[in-house]
C-alpha cells in the first residue's frame, strides 16, 4: 500500500482570481429603501452610515464601495442601477463579501436571491445577511440552497395563488383576461374589450368559407400565403397549425372561453393545456362576431369529423389533405390506409395511382389481393355515382330525410340548454354574493361554507344536466346540419360533368378499396363511397331499437369495378326495411319496397341514413 501525505488545508488564505491575498478581505455593502418619502429616506442614510462604521471596525476588512438604491422597488433586480453595478463589480473580482441588511433589501423576488447567491458563489464572493444571520461562505452550501429554494417556493406559491384567485374571479365576472392578440380583432387595454378589424376579419372569413367548403388547413395555409395575407405578427408565411387554431377559436362567433390553460407550479411556469384538470369560463356574446354561429359549429363539426378519422391508436398523424383522396382511401382487404404515389414517373405516361401502404412496406404477404388504382379512375367513379344519387333524390330519398327531420328534436333541447343555463348562472351569482358577504365578515365561515356546499351541489347538478342535453344536442344539431349539406348536394338539377373536390370532402367520409363478393372472391377494383351520414339519437330512441333487434348503420355505399374498358355501378339499400336497385345500364328498372313500414312512430324511424351497393 503506497503511502499518501495529506496537505491540510490553509484556513488563513483565500484564492482569488489572480492573486493569494492573506487576512484581508475587500467587502461592499448593499442598501437599499422602497420609496422616497422623509422617513425612508433617513432610513437609507442611517444604512450607509451603519455600514461605514461597521466596516472600520473590522481591521481585516477593506471598503470597496457602498451600493445604494432609493426609491426602487426590490421585486425586479434588472431595474436597481448600484445592485446591477456590485454584481457587475464582485463578476470582476473586485469584491470579496457583501454585507446587506436582510434577504428582502438583497432582491424582494427570492428567486433572484438564489439566482445570485449561486452566481456570487461560483466567484468565491460571499454575502452575509445580517438579520438572518447567514453567511453563504460558512454556511453549508446546500443545505443553504435548500433553505432559500423553500423560501422562494413558498413565497411563489403563495403570491401565485392570490393571483390565480383574482384572475378566477375576474373570469367568473366575464372580463377578459390575458388577452394575446386574435387576428380579426383589435384589443383596447382601457376597456379590456375587442373589436373587429375589418381588414382582418376578411381573411377569417376567408379560412372559414374555404374550409366549409372542403379545403384543408395545408390547403389553406398555402392559398394565404400565395395571397400574401399576413398572420396576426406579421408573418407572410401561414402553417397548417396557425389555420386549425383559429377554426378551433370560439371568439369568431362572439363568444369567450377563459382558462384554456394552467400553471403546473410557479417555480418552474410550466403551462398545459386544460384538459379538464381545472376550471374553464365560458361566455356567451361578448363581443361582435365575425362568423355566424351556423358557420362556426360546420367547421367544428367537420374539424371533429376528421380529426376522430385519423387520430386512431395506429395513426397519430394530422391531418392535411394535400391531394383529394389523401388520407380517405381504405384497403378493403387489410384496412390500412391507401398512399398516393406516381406510376411512370419521370415519362410522358406518368399516372398518380392509389396504393395500399401495408403492401407497399410489408409485402403481399400481409395484403396478397390488393392492386393499385389509378386516380382519375376514383374520381370517374365518384362523378359517375354521385349523378346517379341526384337522379335518385326526388324520388325516393328526399322523402326519407324528411322522416329523419321530424325525428329530430333540436328546437326542444335547445330550449333546456338555454333553461339549464340561466339557472346556473342565477347559481353563481348568488355563490358570488355569498363570497362577498364572507369577504366583508358579514357571515361566518361556517355559514359560508354551509351554504356554499348547498349551492355547490345544485350546481354541479345542473351542469351535468346541461352538459347531457348539449351533448344530446350537438349530435342532433350534427345530423340535421348534414341533412341540409345533403339536400344542397342533391336538391338541384346540375350534372357533375368533372370531379369536384368540394363535393368529394363535403360529403365523402372515405374510400373503401377492394373487397370481396358473396362467394369469397377478391375484387381489387371494388369501391365504397361511404358518405358522412350519420345520426344520432335520445337514449330511449336506441331502447325502443334496441328492442326491434335492429342494428342502425351510416353509410351511402357505391361499388366500381372495371368491365371490358367500361365502368359498370350498381346501386341498392340494405336495410332491415327494404331494398332498393339500380343498375347503370339498366337505369330504367327501379325496384322500390317501401323502407318504412310503420310511418309516423319512433319504430318506423330505424334507418338512421340511406345505403346505396
Amino acid at each position: 500500500m503506497s503511502n499518501v501525505k495529506v496537505i491540510e488545508p490553509s484556513k488563513s488564505s483565500r484564492r482569488q482570481r489572480s492573486r493569494f491575498i492573506e487576512n484581508q478581505m475587500r467587502v461592499a455593502a448593499y442598501c437599499r429603501v422602497s420609496t422616497d418619502s422623509e422617513e425612508q429616506k433617513t432610513s437609507y442614510e442611517s444604512q450607509v452610515l451603519h455600514y461605514r462604521q461597521l466596516v472600520e471596525t473590522k481591521p481585516e476588512w477593506d471598503l470597496v464601495d457602498i451600493y445604494a438604491d432609493e426609491a426602487i422597488s426590490g421585486t425586479q433586480t434588472s431595474k436597481r442601477m448600484e445592485f446591477q453595478r456590485m454584481i457587475n463589480d464582485a463578476v470582476d473580482g473586485k469584491i470579496d463579501l457583501i454585507i446587506t441588511k436582510s434577504i428582502s433589501r438583497f432582491a424582494r423576488n427570492t428567486l433572484d436571491t438564489l439566482k445570485y447567491v449561486r452566481l456570487l458563489k461560483e466567484k468565491n464572493v460571499a454575502i452575509m445577511f445580517e438579520k438572518e444571520n447567514i453567511n453563504t461562505m460558512t454556511m453549508n452550501g446546500e443545505m443553504l440552497l435548500v433553505i432559500l429554494s423553500s423560501l422562494a417556493q413558498q413565497e411563489s406559491e403563495s403570491i401565485s395563488a392570490n393571483v390565480i384567485m383574482g384572475l378566477k374571479m375576474k373570469m367568473k365576472r366575464g372580463e377578459m383576461v390575458g388577452y394575446n392578440g386574435c387576428l380579426g380583432y383589435d384589443y383596447d387595454p382601457e376597456t379590456k374589450s375587442i373589436s373587429i378589424n375589418e381588414e382582418e376579419a376578411e381573411i377569417v372569413r376567408y379560412i372559414f368559407n374555404r374550409y366549409v367548403e372542403g379545403a384543408g388547413c395545408f390547403v389553406i395555409a398555402k392559398e394565404l400565403t400565395k395571397l400574401g395575407y399576413k398572420t396576426k405578427k406579421g408573418s407572410i408565411r401561414w402553417h397548417e397549425s396557425t389555420v386549425r387554431a383559429m377554426i378551433k377559436n370560439e371568439k369568431y362567433k362572439g363568444d369567450l372561453l377563459q382558462g384554456k390553460t394552467f400553471t403546473v407550479d410557479p417555480i418552474t411556469h410550466r403551462r398545459l393545456d386544460n384538459m379538464g384538470e381545472r376550471e374553464k369560463f365560458y361566455k356567451e356574446n361578448n363581443h361582435e362576431p365575425i362568423i355566424s354561429d351556423e358557420m362556426f359549429d360546420r367547421a367544428q363539426e367537420i374539424l371533429r369529423m376528421r380529426s376522430s378519422r385519423y387520430n386512431t391508436k395506429h395513426d397519430s398523424r394530422k391531418f392535411s389533405r394535400m391531394h383529394a383522396f389523401s388520407s380517405m382511401c381504405v384497403c378493403g382487404f387489410c384496412g390500412g390506409t391507401l398512399i398516393r404515389r406516381i406510376w411512370h414517373h419521370g415519362t410522358n405516361h406518368e399516372k398518380p395511382a392509389w396504393q395500399c401502404a401495408k403492401c407497399i412496406k410489408e409485402g403481399r404477404k400481409v395484403c396478397e389481393h390488393s392492386k393499385g388504382i389509378k386516380e382519375e379512375m376514383l374520381e370517374e367513379a365518384f362523378v359517375t355515382m354521385y349523378n346517379k344519387v341526384q337522379k335518385l333524390f326526388d324520388t325516393d330519398i328526399d322523402e326519407f330525410l324528411n322522416n329523419i327531420e321530424e325525428a329530430l328534436d333540436v328546437n326542444s333541447l335547445r330550449d333546456e340548454v338555454k333553461d339549464l343555463t340561466i339557472q346556473i348562472k342565477k347559481l353563481e351569482e348568488k355563490s358570488q354574493k355569498l363570497l362577498d358577504m364572507r369577504l366583508e365578515e358579514k357571515i361566518t365561515e361556517p355559514d359560508y361554507n354551509k351554504k356554499h356546499h348547498v349551492i355547490e351541489k345544485e350546481l354541479n347538478e345542473f351542469r351535468d344536466q346541461r352538459e347531457d342535453r348539449y351533448e344530446t344536442l350537438q349530435g342532433e344539431e350534427s345530423i340535421s346540419t348534414r341533412i341540409k349539406g345533403f339536400r344542397n348536394a342533391f336538391n338541384h338539377e346540375l350534372k357533375m360533368d368533372q370531379f369536384d373536390r368540394d363535393i368529394l370532402d363535403n360529403f365523402i367520409d372515405k374510400v373503401i378499396v377492394g373487397g370481396k363478393d358473396e362467394d369469397g372472391n377478391p375484387m381489387p377494383y371494388a369501391l365504397t363511397f361511404v358518405f358522412k351520414a350519420g345520426i344520432k339519437f335520445s337514449d330511449d330512441f336506441y331502447e325502443k331499437v334496441a328492442e326491434l333487434g335492429t342494428k342502425m348503420e351510416t353509410e351511402i355505399l357505391s361499388s366500381y369495378a372495371k368491365y371490358d374498358g367500361k365502368p359498370a355501378v350498381t346501386f341498392a339499400s340494405n336495410t332491415a326495411c327494404g331494398n332498393l336497385h339500380i343498375f347503370i345500364e339498366e337505369i330504367s328498372e327501379l325496384i322500390i319496397s317501401s323502407p318504412l313500414q310503420n310511418e309516423g312512430t319512433v319504430e318506423s324511424l330505424i334507418m338512421e341514413n340511406y345505403r346505396i351497393i
